[in-house]
């Protein structure tokens, strides 16, 4: 059976430039729309998961879905310390981090528009807890005074936040010492203070949660049956990585049908634009297959001649969109979380799996929009056809 070579199709599409760069277009905007809202829900969770380890164990009141909603009293917080399965560090004291988070309301630098902020009082070792947390300005705050330590992104984007600056807030006024870099993860976004000192201010009793290391990653079960098992604590254990990976479900899936919904709507106009294009290119090409039918071409040939060059116009377009929103991954932004109520920082990212889908949802509108023009092309009659010509 005679085939028609790819460049065929390569010879066609060129010679109807201008049609073909519109089309697209066309597709390559809708891949960039589909391709940024899931680098966009990626970015998000990576930036939230990545908050976490593996090693760690968030311990909250049972039925709270945030650290601000929940509440761990002193003497549960000394039990939970106690367990076995808690790691020891230096001079055997126990690898954990009794915390208080609380949410306060500070002013984007040159706007009038506040934003919630995590503040995150954490216990001595609360940093160490964090290897990805790091100063790259300043020092660490001194337990038991009124000093914090921010964010970077909350230090380049709200004011009074930078280092040297002060801060008031719960009746107090408190001076930044320093400025962390968390590895673009959600601690990004928090000011972390002394965790005592912060509850005296917001004159609080009980922490608001507890994080803790393990000593054997895989006792999780074991440690997270013994908390909430226990009769005396109101507790449940979740791995950090969980913890927050659970804190961008709402979020995520808001982007998610948000995009689908943009993507489906710009997609059917897109596979119109390929159709029309189609159409035109096998309306201007009658007396042509008329004369490959005559040589002795079949109807398949014809029919995998003009899907494929439908194929190509989408391939084209899908990966010119793709390389516009590979750019993204320069742009940072922020929104606030909806399961915390917090400004969260984070930026688009791009994964061969994104590339993969975008790729296979332009092809997929190539297939749409250029099967009924091939199959018209390949139902020509060669008599007609050539009688045309």
């Amino acid at each position: 059976m005679l085939t028609l070579p790819l460049t065929y199709s390569l010879r066609n599409l060129w010679a109807r430039r201008l049609t073909t760069a519109l089309t697209a277009g066309g597709m390559a905007l809708v891949v960039f729309v589909f391709a940024a809202v899931l680098m966009l829900d990626e970015g998000l969770r990576t930036t939230l998961v990545a908050t976490g380890s593996d090693d760690n164990v968030v311990v909250i009141r049972r039925s709270a879905e945030t650290e601000v909603q929940s509440g761990v009293e002193r003497v549960q917080a000394a039990i939970v310390e106690s367990l076995p399965e808690v790691a020891l560090g230096a001079g055997g004291r126990s690898l954990a981090s009794k915390e208080s988070v609380v949410l306060i309301s500070l002013y984007k630098r040159g706007t009038t528009k506040p934003a919630n902020v995590i503040i995150r009082g954490v216990g001595p070792l609360g940093h160490e807890l964090r290897p990805q947390v790091r100063l790259v300005a300043g020092r660490m705050f001194r337990p038991g005074s009124n000093e914090i330590v921010a964010g970077r992104a909350i230090a380049e984007r709200f004011t009074n936040a930078g280092l040297g600056e002060r801060l008031r807030f719960g009746g107090q006024e408190w001076r930044v010492v320093g400025v962390f870099d968390a590895g673009r993860t959600g601690f990004d976004s928090e000011i972390w203070g002394d965790a005592d000192t912060l509850m005296q201010s917001f004159r609080r009793t009980a922490y608001s949660s507890m994080v803790f290391k393990l000593a054997d990653p895989g006792r999780f079960a074991a440690v997270k049956a013994a908390i909430e098992s226990d009769p005396r604590l109101t507790l449940e254990a979740k791995r950090e990585t969980r913890f927050y990976a659970d804190q961008s479900e709402t979020l995520s899936k808001f982007i998610s049908i948000l995009g689908l919904t943009l993507s489906v709507i710009f997609s059917i106009g897109a596979v119109i634009g390929a159709m029309i294009t189609m159409y035109a290119a096998v309306a201007s090409r009658v007396g042509e297959i008329g004369t490959l039918r005559a040589l002795g071409f079949r109807r398949s040939s014809i029919l995998f001649a003009f899907l494929g060059e439908s194929l190509l116009l989408a391939l084209v377009g899908g990966a010119a969109g793709l390389v516009l929103a590979s750019f993204m991954q320069l742009v940072t932004i922020s929104t606030m979380n909806w399961q915390s109520f917090a400004e969260l920082a984070f930026s688009f990212t791009l994964t061969p799996a994104i590339v993969a889908k975008s790729l296979a949802f332009t092809l997929f509108m190539g297939f749409v929009g250029g099967f009924l023009p091939a199959f018209r092309a390949a139902r020509l009659n060669i008599v007609d056809a050539l009688r045309a010509a």
